[in-house]
């Protein structure tokens, strides 16, 4: 599989590294502590600012030591991060100021080859302009100011690292995505007794899962490689997770059961596509709406079946009314495709199966900027944005900066003040006319920097 582009953060000891590096990965995977020297091998993550993904390094702190001693291998592994990443964020203490061993840092970067981009943390507040003001010196223009511990400054370090990542996270997701033996991550939720783990049994053609009348009876998320024999392009990977039952939480009190819910919804976390399997002799209850909304706060694609169709009662009526009542319940993404299926008599199982691979496309899907703003520009000529107290905003031009799930940055002047109501216009635009159906579409707004602004 191809690699995530690589960002490596390198500075001396002490001047926050392993802090932006937690924040950026979204996790404490990092030692953090007043003390310089808490790291000292290269820690990597996956990392997500804005949209954009890529693959994090966190370097010890840079000494100038002999290479036989601790401090020396230290600085040798960093050496070996810079070697490898993309670019990498050079960090200083703004409040500290420049000492002689951030001097002699950037003469090593200078004649480094990889694209270097300074950071001047803990910059927050008066006490961080001196510094700042001292690293111009440093010979990499403007640093990008910005408070790891507080999150400060996340938006001009994303435009900072876009034109370096842009490019070649696009190229990997492409390596990717045209791989044919990339299996399906596919994660079967719903409450308990909907009928997963017999599903589970039908597709696989064998008693894989332990099913009965109790609800309940799977406990962990078990994942399955499996290949199924499509149809129309031959046998195709899939790996299988069936999970445990998600009853609403006020009804969760035993101590394994909430970790079994944990589990189910780490293998949310962990799916392309997730398939909610309703009751059809129960129809949609307010625990299936809430399980969707989760799948989609995630960033999943979802399919919902309809299970135990071969049973149930007024089948058109029912189906009608689950429909309106998804369509209005998560009306973020309206269209969900809804299917019914028969867990016993194997009824459907196909056009399942078929659904999570087309909507896994439209997940993955990427739009050239070129065609982004085409549509954008017939978009916002049938209706323009608003004026709030009669000042114009403007919005300049748009663009993709991932998939899985989609992700789009619009830039233009005065964003925060456009209204909720004109960005779903846009995103459901985005959908409807760029071929990404109902799946989850992020949009994020920037403004470009106001040099005399506060």
């Amino acid at each position: 599989m191809a690699k995530l582009p690589v960002v490596a953060i390198i500075g001396r000891p002490n001047v926050g590294k392993s802090t932006l590096f937690n924040r950026l990965v979204g996790k404490k995977l990092a030692l953090v502590d007043d003390r310089p020297g808490v790291t000292r091998d290269r820690r990597e993550g996956d990392a997500t600012l804005i949209g954009l993904d890529f693959r994090v390094v966190d370097t010890a702190g840079y000494e100038d030591e002999d290479a036989q001693t601790l401090p020396g291998r230290m600085r040798q592994q960093t050496e070996a991060a810079l070697k490898m990443a993309d670019v990498a964020l050079f960090m200083i203490d703004a409040r500290a100021g420049l000492v002689p061993l951030d001097e002699e840092i950037a003469r090593w970067l200078r004649g480094s080859t990889t694209p270097v981009i300074l950071v001047a943390n803990k910059a927050e507040g008066r006490a961080g302009e001196a510094g700042v003001l001292d690293s111009l010196s440093l010979g990499f223009g403007d640093p990008v100011q910005l408070s790891a511990e507080h999150g400060e400054g996340m938006g001009d370090l994303f435009e900072a690292l876009f034109p370096h990542l842009d490019g070649k996270a696009e190229e990997a997701e492409a390596v990717d995505l045209d791989d044919p033996a990339a299996p399906l991550k596919l994660a079967i939720v719903g409450r308990p007794n909907a009928g997963k783990s017999t599903l589970v049994n039908r597709i696989l053609g064998e008693d894989r899962m332990i099913t009965g009348p109790e609800a309940g009876i799977t406990r962990d998320s078990i994942a399955i490689d499996w290949e199924w024999d499509d149809p129309r392009m031959g046998p195709r990977k899939v790996r299988l997770i069936d999970t445990a039952g998600m009853r609403k939480r006020a009804n969760v009190q035993d101590k394994l059961e909430k970790l079994s819910v944990a589990d189910a919804l780490h293998a949310i976390d962990f799916a392309e596509v997730v398939v909610l399997l309703l009751d059809a002799t129960r129809g949609l209850e307010v625990q299936d709406l809430k399980i969707a909304d989760r799948v989609l706060q995630e960033g999943r694609a979802l399919v919902i079946a309809m299970n135990k169709w071969d049973v149930a009662e007024d089948a058109s009526k029912l189906f009608n009314g689950v429909r309106a009542a998804l369509d209005e319940g998560l009306a973020q993404v309206r269209g969900v495709p809804l299917l019914t299926v028969s867990a016993v008599t194997g009824k459907g199982i196909d056009q399942l199966l078929a659904a999570a691979f087309e909507v896994r496309e439209a997940w993955s899907r990427r739009v050239s900027t070129g065609e982004l703003n085409r549509w954008f520009e017939r978009a916002i000529e049938a209706n323009p944005p608003p004026a709030p107290g009669g000042k114009r905003i403007k919005l300049r031009y748009v663009t993709q900066a991932k998939t899985r799930p989609p992700g789009f940055i619009l830039f233009g002047t005065r964003v925060d003040q456009l209204p909720e109501s004109y960005q779903r216009y846009l995103v459901n635009g985005i959908r409807r006319d760029l071929g990404f159906g109902a799946v989850p579409v992020r949009l994020t707004l920037r403004a470009p920097k106001n040099p005399f602004g506060s």
